[in-house]
């Protein structure tokens, strides 16, 4: 691709007055009153494509995407298109060679973005399509190498009004040109230095995510005062950036000062003869805020002679295209080299390119390359024409690791050089935030260590990030079940580097599981047989045969594939044949278990009413699925259906059942009700201080507090070898278990009472006077006289037994941690007492509100721009967009610590008094053999809540001390820095440095403007 964009480039002559008529992606198939199709649309065939999510394309041709901002008939974007036809047959040519391939793209550094296949796009709810390429972390890393950035921003009293405004949109878009292999430190000046974060004082810190986000949020607070005094602020930029050499940090690259002032008046130039010349390793970056252009010379200069580029923003649209000039400059070494360096992006979702949830939320990596222009006469400009790349879905990537040979509790992951997961199980990336899912705000900033946390010593984490290959075990507590169970293994870690990428790989195998597999030889005939049985499916989400090589199998199931091509029907699919032979032989022993169902089912005596599901797993992903009651009789309607992921063999795990049944003796039945209560990380809710109540039943969880499942494992020994073959279980109603459990514990009525002390005869459901429970062996309520309790933590309902329970030791408590945890923030609260005191408060707010954005509009646009309505209508987009503050973000990223319970099993059975003021409690409390089953019952009329709060499993934050919260921020981990580098080349022409714009300036307007500011200033 990179090849094509070049070639064409070479042999195309520039037309500056060139017409030319492309798809551009906007406007499409759209018609105008007349029902003609508008310019620049035209009709574009789009068919829905399973390959894309079912998304309608175009794979014969490409479109063409232009930000809102930019003018779409702009002479350079029409050459720029017209040129980059050329890649059309090569986006064409790679699809047919390779149909995994997904997005296919050329973003150009004139502000248009080619993509394949060619899509409709739909812009925002404002009518604004606001993505631009060049601001995308591929195409920035692509175009340039790892850089260390001291943003240095004027906040001296002349700054005040729109300069600040447009000076805090400028930092905060160079802000996102950064990732996580750039440093930077942002630095405000007046009278005095200020670091914008006092605790990154004298250091730089790493571009991440939460970094960038941390810096915009402060700097949103800058207050201007004083005078500008450039000398001390530039001097303090080039110690840190020095010092950071010297001392190794940092990238090791590139270096920059992006200054932005509204003028310079000092002397300066004793700083840069001081620090950076005659070599000018540090490149200087100027940015001239507002329409005055007193000090223009003055502030050009210092970029020009220090092998920057000065540019003039005097409005809020001029910001994005003046920030991105500094992108082509640091890429000229690399242009002038032509060095194709291969970049890979850490994991993203593409929110903004995709408005359907289901592309818009899929973790995806990018592999691009820069696009540099062949003329000689420019060869020392070092043009950059853009950058081409393709988007690799992480899912693709893991299904390389087999899941079927991981075992049980076994598992891959990917991590990035800097330390960050790129796909992992335990990665939790989305919350909600209303009805909506949304991506949390560091989720692809979590680090290896933040999710394998057990690894204290981050020897792991510092193992893979030097790209080491290796082996090390580690004792960890993993969770089941969202959180709320503890199972303890021992993991075995298998890691090495992914050649070419700067990604590395770790398989994690649990020892106990995975080591035997329990096979066998069958015919293909026989195994078919049994395979195609009604009551078989296999997981959809393993690939036992490649689907998405032919187009023409991508519409098959997994099993439909697999018949295919075991029959002789699709012989050229191409299938993992050890998992299929572990398939077929799995399908021929659990055979005779439908022949067992189906007689229970057809013996009047032989199934009690409230039994729904039989059903089975092995280890090849296969499942049986035995169907007692109808759908319509069922209380069960969500449970193994197919958008029942936990209780489902998928990509990234067994089913919740089949983990929690190998953790336990075959014949040792494990109960426990499925997704009985919300999840302890509670991703999925806004308010933290909401306690585990009764839940709404929604369609999400209509089964829940309402069915039981038991299961256990079926396992296979030979000799001294033992291997878990599966798990078998049925899933019955609760009212079932219930009717049983209160016909055991009620004694008749004829019962001989004499000489019994207290009640006679028992009944744990006539008698107020007793409470009795079945609860599991992690504290959780499976049975309970108020059916609201059931699925909750028993700590909860009675916190007085429990604390008992926790002291006498037949319960631990196991602390958890969750990194990646988000929790509520409380606003700032203001006073509301200066409105109160006068009636004008509010109004006058309300005038100068609306003033103010009347000057902001007056300024931000001139008359010539009212002549073409494409820039009226981008500017305003573009200021509608930078000024928007969101509302309503009271989540925010944290860490918590959260308690898991487990239960002492050689405690078999206890009692204890509980004394609570005027009165005693009594409880007992037995182990139900052969299950995780504890059955309790409590002395009802003693109220101990006073004397004893609840014991819940809420997650609490972990709270920092400033000191401590600091280290954390602007610690460096162990990071493995990008091989290449491209800081200098001699014969880069250092005197393309930038000039001032155009400007026209009505008379009228400014005056207008001049006396509006002088009313919101009185």
């Amino acid at each position: 691709m990179a090849e094509a964009a070049e070639d064409a480039d070479l042999y195309h002559e520039y037309n500056a007055t060139l017409e030319f008529d492309y798809y551009n992606s906007m406007l499409i198939n759209t018609m105008d009153e007349d029902g003609n199709y508008v310019n620049l649309g035209g009709e574009f065939p789009l068919e829905e494509n399973e390959h894309f999510n079912k998304l309608p394309v175009n794979t014969q041709q490409s479109v063409i995407q232009v930000p809102t901002n930019v003018y779409n008939k702009d002479p350079d974007i029409l050459n720029g298109v017209y040129m980059s036809e050329a890649l059309n047959e090569v986006f064409v040519s790679n699809f047919d060679k390779d149909p995994t391939l997904t997005w296919q793209y050329f973003g150009s550094s004139t502000g248009f973005f080619r993509l394949y296949p060619g899509i409709q796009w739909t812009p925002d709810e404002n009518g604004v399509v606001t993505f631009d390429a060049r601001n995308r972390n591929w195409y920035i890393q692509a175009a340039t190498s790892p850089k260390d950035i001291i943003i240095v921003v004027d906040t001296s009293g002349s700054m005040k009004g729109l300069r600040l405004t447009i000076a805090k949109l400028t930092i905060n878009t160079i802000l996102d040109t950064l990732g996580e292999n750039d440093f930077v430190n942002v630095i405000a000046y007046s009278d005095y230095v200020q670091y914008v974060e006092p605790c990154f004082k004298g250091t730089l810190v790493q571009a991440d995510l939460d970094n960038r986000e941390h810096f915009k949020v402060l700097v949103e607070g800058l207050h201007v005062k004083g005078e500008g005094k450039v000398k001390k602020a530039m001097k303090e930029a080039f110690r840190i950036l020095n010092e950071a050499v010297t001392m190794g940090k940092g990238s090791l690259c590139n270096q920059a000062i992006m200054l932005i002032t509204d003028g310079a008046m000092e002397d300066f130039q004793q700083v840069f003869e001081e620090f950076n010349w005659p070599e000018r390793r540090v490149r200087v970056f100027t940015y001239l805020i507002g329409r005055e252009l007193t000090f223009a010379e003055n502030v050009k200069w210092i970029a020009c002679n220090n092998k920057g580029y000065y540019t003039h923003i005097s409005t809020l649209a001029d910001v994005q295209e003046n920030v991105m000039e500094y992108l082509h400059v640091l890429s000229r070494p690399m242009v002038i080299n032509h060095d194709h360096d291969i970049i890979w992006t850490e994991a993203y979702m593409d929110s903004v390119l995709f408005n359907t949830q289901a592309q818009s939320l899929l973790l995806m990596t990018s592999v691009a390359m820069p696009v540099f222009s062949k003329k000689e006469e420019t060869l020392s400009h070092g043009i950059l024409l853009g950058v081409v790349g393709t988007d690799v879905p992480l899912k693709e990537l893991m299904r390389l690791a087999p899941r079927y040979k991981l075992g049980v509790h076994g598992y891959a992951f990917l991590n990035t050089n800097n330390g960050y997961i790129l796909s992992h199980p335990d990665l939790r990336p989305l919350y909600k935030e209303g009805k909506k899912l949304k991506p949390k705000p560091n989720y692809n900033s979590v680090d290896l260590s933040e999710v394998e946390w057990e690894d204290t010593e981050d020897i792991l984490r510092t193992a893979m990030v030097k790209g080491e290959t290796g082996t090390m075990s580690l004792d960890v507590r993993a969770t089941v079940d969202k959180g709320r169970r503890v199972v303890f293994l021992k993991n075995e870690y298998f890691y090495t580097t992914i050649n070419e990428t700067p990604f590395s790989l770790g398989i994690v195998l649990t020892r106990g599981h995975g080591k035997f597999i329990f096979t066998g030889n069958i015919s293909v005939e026989e195994g078919l047989h049994d395979l195609t049985a009604s009551d078989v499916v296999i997981s959809n989400e393993w690939t036992y045969c490649e689907t998405d090589i032919d187009p023409h199998h991508r519409k098959l199931t997994q099993l439909q594939a697999v018949v295919r091509y075991l029959t002789g029907k699709e012989p050229d699919l191409q299938c993992d044949e050890a998992l299929l032979r572990q398939t077929l032989f799995d399908a021929v022993v659990t055979a005779p278990m439908e022949a067992y169902w189906t007689a229970l089912l057809l013996n009047a005596s032989g199934i009690d009413d409230g039994i729904e599901t039989a059903f089975m797993g092995t280890r090849s992903g296969l499942m049986r699925l035995f169907r007692f009651v109808g759908a319509e009789k069922r209380v069960a309607k969500k449970f193994l259906s197919t958008s029942d992921k936990d209780n489902l063999f998928t990509l990234d795990h067994f089913p919740v059942w089949y983990r929690r049944a190998a953790e336990n003796p075959a014949g040792r039945f494990l109960y426990y009700v499925p997704k009985d209560m919300r999840d302890v990380f509670r991703d999925y809710e806004v308010d933290y201080s909401t306690s585990f109540g009764p839940r709404d039943h929604n369609s999400e969880c209509e089964d829940d507090g309402r069915i039981l499942i038991a299961v256990t494992t079926v396992t296979v020994t030979v000799g001294q070898k033992t291997a878990v073959a599966g798990a078998v279980g049925v899933q019955m109603s609760l009212e079932m278990l219930e009717k049983r459990l209160w016909a055991i514990t009620t004694q008749p009525n004829d019962t001989d009472c004499a000489g019994v002390e207290g009640l006679c005869p028992l009944s744990c459901t006539k008698s107020t006077e007793l409470n009795c429970y079945i609860i599991d062996s992690n504290g959780f309520i499976l049975i309970s006289k108020d059916r609201n309790e059931v699925g909750r933590f028993f700590g909860e309902i009675d916190g007085s037994v429990m604390s008992q329970l926790l002291r006498m030791g037949m319960f631990k408590r196991i602390s958890l941690y969750d990194y990646q945890a988000m929790c509520k923030v409380n606003p700032h609260s203001t006073s509301s007492a200066r409105p109160l005191l006068s009636p004008f408060y509010n109004m006058m707010a309300a005038l100068k509100w609306f003033m103010y954005n009347v000057l902001l509009f007056l300024l931000d646009f001139n008359i010539f721009g009212l002549w073409h309505s494409d820039h009226f209508v981008d500017a305003k987009a573009s200021f509608h967009a930078s000024s928007k503050k969101s509302k309503g973000d009271i989540l925010q990223p944290c860490d918590t610590e959260y308690p898991s319970f487990v239960y002492e099993p050689s405690i078999k059975e206890t009692n204890s008094v509980i004394k609570c003021g005027r009165c005693q409690k009594v409880f007992v409390i037995q182990q139900i053999p052969s299950s995780n089953l504890l059955m309790m019952v409590v002395q009802a009329d003693c109220d101990c809540s006073r004397q004893y709060s609840p014991i819940t499993m809420e997650p609490r934050e972990v709270k920092y001390i400033a000191s401590v919260k600091c280290d954390r921020m602007k610690s460096q981990k162990i990071r493995r820095r990008p091989e290449s580098c491209h800081a200098y080349h001699p014969q880069e022409n250092a005197k393309d440095c930038g000039g001032a714009a155009d400007i026209r300036l009505s008379i009228a307007l400014f005056l207008t403007s001049l006396f509006i500011s002088t009313i919101i200033s009185h």
